[in-house]
């Protein structure tokens, strides 16, 4: 089979493609290089059944080449990282929105199943103790830019559920919980990666707010094995799916953990929120999946832990170069 990733040289993209290449499909991977890194795929770029095509998913002519030769679709690209969300609400509207929009217009037209890569954020303040696909929503207010990303993702299911209702388009929506591992960037405030850069150069490890927050965390591994079997599952279309992890952690304890088993002389040291984002940012306390329902559809059983993780993203943070 011929599998489009948009965003294929991000973080999971880049897992993506390693794994269904594995499985002997060819990939093609479309990506602009605003987020993702072209050293994500490097070794990949020799591989007979990769094909790395870099510009944007708005250039009308490379994404309608790149659908017309898919059996399948992984819409990965938008804009990612609370810091950029922050720093450009406008951008990551247009970016998550418009370009998911494009991409189920060519994906109709050609008859092609889509899987829509959606975030844990579209559950926003809700205090239910767990999040299950069919929860109620409590985004914050629109004055807070922080809720920008949830919106924007939010409107991209609306989307593509209206696709596959009004038009029959096969439509699956994953919603991701903070699925961390090698490659992914720091940069725009994911908090596993720069917790490990902080801790392996001995800097204090930047604990946001008052790190009481909670959040469970997926290897990338187990993740991206989840959105494989929902990609080949026949009755899937038209299905919403949490793929997420089981431990949860508060993002103190994130911090203890990784200065241990690092062995670092970090110190761990709290920042404000508004001294990070600006005045009046909102973050949620709490953020657990229920994952009983991708469970029971394809046995989905995440396999690695908080250790699992920190030891993974270190190894490939001692073996990068460059920022």
């Amino acid at each position: 089979m011929r599998i489009l990733i948009t965003g294929g040289a991000g973080f999971i993209g880049s897992h993506l493609a390693e794994r269904l290449l594995g499985d002997g499909h060819e990939i093609v991977a479309l990506d602009d290089l605003s987020t993702g890194r072209l050293s994500n795929i490097e070794h990949l770029l020799d591989h007979p059944g990769f094909e790395f095509r870099q510009g944007s998913i708005f250039d009308g002519s490379l994404l309608a080449g790149a659908v017309a030769e898919a059996d399948l679709i992984f819409h990965l690209a938008a804009a990612v990282g609370v810091q950029l969300i922050v720093d450009n609400p406008v951008h990551t509207i247009e970016t998550n929105v418009r370009g998911t929009e494009v991409v189920l217009e060519h994906a109709l037209a050609r008859k092609v199943r889509l899987l829509i890569a959606s975030t844990s954020e579209v559950y926003g303040k809700s205090q239910e103790a767990t999040f299950r696909e069919e929860s109620d929503l409590v985004l914050g207010p629109s004055t807070k830019s922080r809720w920008a990303y949830a919106a924007s993702k939010l409107l991209d299911e609306f989307l593509g559920l209206g696709y596959h209702r009004q038009y029959g388009l096969d439509v699956v929506v994953l919603r991701l919980f903070n699925t961390v591992g090698p490659r992914q960037t720091g940069q725009y405030g994911m908090v596993v990666p720069r917790f490990v850069r902080q801790a392996l150069n001995d800097e204090p490890i930047t604990v946001y707010g008052d790190g009481q927050q909670t959040r469970t965390f997926t290897h990338v591994t187990d993740a991206v094995g989840a959105m494989v079997d929902l990609a080949f599952h026949d009755e899937a279309a038209g299905e919403v799916f949490n793929i997420g992890g089981k431990e949860e952690i508060s993002i103190s304890e994130l911090a203890r953990r990784v200065k241990s088993a690092l062995r670092s002389r970090s110190e761990i040291r709290l920042v404000p929120y508004d001294q990070v984002f600006g005045s009046g940012f909102e973050d949620m306390m709490r953020r657990v999946p229920d994952i009983e329902k991708v469970k029971s559809w394809t046995g989905y059983e995440p396999l690695r832990t908080v250790e699992d993780v920190i030891r993974d993203v270190a190894e490939h943070e001692r073996g990068r170069s460059g920022p």
